[in-house]
């Protein structure tokens, strides 16, 4: 008599279950990235609420333009931090701002005509994707920010950028925490922005790799 020899329920049971455990593990996986993702896009949009960026783009990149853009640079920041130095917060900077942009773009106007050249310009405050950037003493996720634009003539040359609102970019380094803070920022995210090394590289990273995604998923 032939003897037939079956696959025993625990020898077929297990590449069932090794599979299982698989697909539970990147189930989990999946969950913590999209959560990580949520989670960066949610502190990085909270962290540009609070700020209003200065953006001056130059007529052109020729040296003559690129020194224009500066000195009008000079004005508006001189203009603006005088106009926001008692905001307490954002909205407020914000509604200062809204209420002066033709006086502003009067005063740029002026250094353009002082320094003999004829541009149109416009100022104008308005949401703006910005890549990441370090200054002095703080770097900046990359994000969408509010920001106060000054287009001198073509605005196709290099361009500005900075924070008018905290007036950081004008703060002594050591002072940034302080001004920071003053301006409504919470500490975890005077921390993010002023703290050095992998930390900050690996979260501002995250940040910007996940704005791209959701901006490319909107288009």
């Amino acid at each position: 008599m032939d003897i037939i020899m079956t696959p025993s329920a625990s020898t077929t049971s297990t590449p069932t279950k090794n599979l299982k455990a698989v697909e539970i593990a990147l189930l989990i996986g999946l969950a913590l990235f999209l959560a990580s993702g949520a989670l960066a896009l949610q502190a990085g949009d909270q962290l540009a609420a609070k700020v209003v960026r200065l953006h001056v783009l130059a007529n052109s990149d020729s040296e003559e333009d690129q020194a224009l853009k500066l000195q009008v640079r000079d004005k508006i920041l001189e203009r603006a931090e005088a106009l926001l130095e008692q905001s307490a917060d954002r909205w407020e900077a914000e509604g200062l701002l809204r209420g002066q942009l033709l006086e502003l773009e009067n005063i740029a106007a002026e250094e353009i005509r002082a320094n003999g050249y004829d541009y149109d310009v416009e100022v104008r405050l308005e949401n703006t994707a910005f890549p990441t950037r370090e200054y002095d003493g703080f770097t900046l996720p990359a994000g969408n920010y509010l920001a106060l634009r000054v287009i001198i003539g073509a605005g196709s040359g290099q361009n500005w950028w900075c924070v008018v609102f905290p007036p950081l970019c004008t703060a002594a380094s050591g002072s940034v925490p302080e001004t920071a803070l003053a301006a409504g920022l919470t500490e975890d995210q005077v921390e993010w922005i002023t703290e050095d090394g992998q930390g900050y590289i690996l979260k501002s990273k995250a940040v910007e790799w996940w704005q791209q995604l959701r901006a490319a998923m909107e288009r």
